[in-house]
Parts: C-alpha cells; sequence; structure tokens
C-alpha cells in the first residue's frame, strides 16, 4: 500500500522580486493542489515519475536510466525530486527502495510555486509511508533544499506556504507570520502559457539594482510601504484598497523590466472588463497574472482574459498547508 500526500500552490499577493532584498511579501496558498503518491519496492532504486509532464527516471546511487521522456530533461526535473526523498531517507536512518509518483492541478513554470508543492507533498508522502513522524518544520527544511536545486537562491515563500498554508508575511530577516485573513479574496488567475526561468529573471533584478542603485532603493521603499497597506486592507477586507494596490506594484515590476507583453495584455484585458486591480505574480517574464473581481464581476474579468489569450481558472485561499491525503 502507498501513501499520498498533497500539498498547495500559491500567488504572491505583493512583493515579488523585492523579497530577495529584504523588503516584505505577501503570499496567499490557493486551492489548487499537487499530489505525490509513495510505495516501496523490493529493491534499493529510486523511481520517480511525473504524470503532468511526461517524465521517469530511475536513480541507482548517482546512475540515472530514463524511462519517460528526455533523458536530460528528465534527470533536470526529477532531481529536486530525488533530493526531498533522500533527506528523508537520511532521517530514516536506512536505504529504501521506493516508487514516487506526482501528478499536479497546478501549471508548471507559471509563478504558482508548483516544484515547492511537488517538493513538499514528496516528503510528506515519503515521511508518512516511512513512518517518520515529520514536523511542519522538517517538510518546510527538506522542501526548502530541494527549491535550491530548482532555483539557485530561492526566498523560501514557496516551500513556506506550500507547507503552513494560509496567508503569510514573508521577510528575509524576520521570517514568516501568519496573517489572519477571514474573508476570501475573490481571483481570477490568467497563464500566459509562456513557461519562463526564475534563476533569470532574479538575475535581470540583480544586474537593474548594480546599474541604477539609488532608483532601485525608492522602487524597494514604495513596495514596502504598497505591502504594509495591504495587509490593513486584507484584514479590513477593503478590495478596492486591495486592488489599487496591486496596480502599483505591477507598475514597480514593469519598471523592474520583469513583466512581459503577454503579461501586459492580460492585465489590461483584466482592469478593462472590471477588475479592481491586475498584477503579474511570480518570477514574471511569462507565467501567471492575478486579477481581484468583485464575486458578481469575476465571470466577466475571466472570461477577458481569455479573449486576450490567456487560459483563466479562479483561485480561492486555502489555509491548508500540506497533507496526507491516503495512507
Amino acid at each position: 500500500m502507498g501513501v499520498v500526500a498533497s500539498a498547495p500552490a500559491k500567488i504572491i499577493l505583493f512583493g515579488e522580486h523585492f523579497v530577495v532584498y529584504g523588503e516584505p511579501a505577501i503570499v496567499l496558498a490557493i486551492d489548487k493542489r499537487t499530489y505525490a503518491k509513495a510505495e516501496k519496492r523490493h529493491d534499493e532504486s529510486l523511481h520517480l515519475r511525473s504524470k503532468n509532464l511526461n517524465l521517469a527516471g530511475c536513480f541507482e546511487k548517482e546512475n540515472f536510466k530514463v524511462e519517460q521522456g528526455d533523458a536530460r530533461e528528465a534527470r533536470l526535473k526529477l532531481e529536486p525530486i530525488k533530493l526531498a526523498v533522500e533527506k528523508v531517507l537520511e532521517i530514516h536512518g536506512e536505504s529504501v527502495g521506493l516508487n514516487v509518483e506526482v501528478s499536479s492541478t497546478v501549471p508548471v513554470a507559471a509563478g504558482l510555486g508548483s516544484s515547492a508543492a511537488v517538493a513538499a507533498a514528496v516528503t510528506a508522502a515519503v515521511g508518512a509511508l516511512l513512518s517518520e513522524k515529520l514536523s511542519k518544520e522538517d517538510v518546510f527544511r527538506i522542501s526548502y533544499e530541494a527549491e535550491k536545486v530548482v532555483h539557485g537562491t530561492p526566498s523560501g515563500i514557496d516551500p513556506a506556504i506550500s507547507t503552513f498554508g494560509g496567508t503569510l508575511l514573508f521577510q528575509t530577516d524576520t521570517g514568516f507570520k501568519p496573517l489572519n485573513v477571514k474573508n476570501d479574496v475573490p481571483l481570477v488567475i490568467g497563464d500566459t502559457c509562456i513557461e519562463r526561468s526564475t534563476r533569470v529573471l532574479v538575475a535581470k533584478v540583480r544586474n537593474m539594482r548594480e546599474r541604477y542603485p539609488h532608483v532601485v532603493k525608492f522602487m524597494m521603499r514604495a513596495e514596502r510601504e504598497i505591502v504594509l497597506r495591504a495587509i490593513d486592507a486584507l484584514k479590513g477586507s477593503d478590495l478596492q484598497t486591495l486592488g489599487d494596490l496591486m496596480n502599483l506594484n505591477q507598475a514597480l515590476l514593469y519598471g523592474l523590466g520583469v513583466s512581459h507583453e503577454s503579461l501586459e495584455r492580460l492585465i489590461n484585458a483584466a482592469r478593462k472588463a472590471g477588475a479592481l486591480g491586475a498584477k503579474l505574480t511570480g518570477a514574471g517574464g511569462g507565467g501567471c497574472m492575478i486579477a481581484l473581481a468583485e464575486n458578481e464581476k469575476v465571470e466577466q474579468v475571466s472570461e477577458a482574459i481569455q479573449r486576450a489569450g490567456g487560459r483563466t481558472f479562479t483561485a480561492k485561499k486555502t489555509d491548508e498547508g500540506v497533507r496526507i491525503e491516503q495512507a
């Protein structure tokens, strides 16, 4: 018998890119989840499969054998999952052969934290299968290590929200603080279906900051004010202010050079259709945008984004992080 665990995707409401330099960010877990199933094997090899990516492979010590898809891509995409499994096996204290299969309702490379959700779900599933009582902090720590394989120097936002769920305020020097947001935040997510590299976009912002340090410093200060005001707006369910702040945040991200014509097209379509605010979410350069709309306008905003070329779905915040679905 296997164990199935799941973890939620996320959206960054405010603060992407600026958070790397110590500014605060607000991140929200959403009701789109990634699932991982873990089963024991009779040998000591590790077989990994991603149903969504149509990739599979077998690791025996450092040797890799592709079972589905391109060998180089399979090794690259499955390596973070292998690392998460190995970290759990270190805690377990003995080598065990495993089959791990991942499936997801979360678009990949779209800014929704799919890789962190995979890492958290895999960690929890393997831990439960091996009867290791992993704490949420253990799951977060292991997921963060796996994220380093994907993104180089990640902020830690994605593994935190996939592990703990809810709404979090994050700052690199103070860590994570849960925000008590009782009411729903009605969002439409528009996917440009353009994959991009977080690592490349983070480097682009670093270069901009090095070239224009004084200009970017004032942008950072403006972003901090936006986030602090957004906390009050979220707690007070002030959607109008929240929308205004999203639009201001998008202007700063556009100025940093991390937006993209596909994102701008969807953002403008959403605003024209009555969205209170719209912005990219995640690294930018493609991926996803989010639009805040009153409940009665969610459908028309969604249709407008689709007409502009985006693939849409609605999202609600979820307070539940990583969890065991079946044991």
